[in-house]
């Protein structure tokens, strides 16, 4: 099974996914990916500086992601674009990567952050989501970012609503009462794969 494991910004996920890893559940890292495809040189590299010009290039070559970012959180258009050029090539990359995996592993979880934003619902036999209620997603992405509670509720919203997305996922892992008690959730997930209990 290729399992979706995604959430939102602040409900965390990485510590999710770190859970799984823990327990010898192969982990597809969409973040990671989503890095190597524009390092110099890859295909979707090449197609950003065919449409972005090479301005945004540093000296040695890498994509500087401040000037990339300052140019698509200015303009939706723009970010419409740079969605257009990387999410297929990243999706592609992570599914490939998990049907290697799929070969020795019964489980494969792809961590994905903007797995309903980008409607890749079909790739995955399960999708589970990390939930926490808006006021503690909003007090950990001020905390971790260090940002005013504006800034974070505007990152918030520029994902699918949490409640939103619980309502879609085959599995919900709650991560808001502390780590053991996700850990638990976790341990239960991989036991009712293997007694095949979907």
């Amino acid at each position: 099974m290729i399992i979706g494991l995604t959430g939102g910004i602040g409900s965390g996920k990485s510590t999710v996914a770190k859970l799984f890893r823990k327990y010898g559940v192969p982990v597809v890292d969409v973040d990671l990916i989503a890095r190597e495809v524009v390092e110099p040189g890859k295909e979707a590299w090449r197609k950003i500086i065919e449409h972005f010009g090479e301005k945004i290039l540093l000296p040695n070559q890498q994509i500087d992601r401040k000037k990339l970012g300052n140019i698509i959180f200015q303009d939706e258009k723009e970010r419409k674009i740079l969605n257009e050029i990387t999410h297929p090539i990243i999706i592609r990359t992570a599914i490939e990567n998990a049907k290697e995996l799929e070969k020795k592993n019964s489980y494969v979880i792809v961590d994905i952050p903007l797995l309903f934003e980008s409607k890749r619902e079909k790739l995955f036999d399960q999708i589970i989501v990390v939930y926490v209620p808006f006021a503690i997603q909003l007090k950990r992405l001020m905390k971790r970012d260090q940002i005013s509670k504006e800034e974070a509720i505007r990152k918030m919203k520029s994902q699918i609503d949490l409640e939103e997305k619980k309502k879609k996922a085959d599995i919900v892992i709650y991560n808001d009462k502390g780590i053991e008690q996700t850990e638990e959730q976790v341990v239960k997930i991989i036991t009712d794969w293997q007694s095949k209990r979907f």
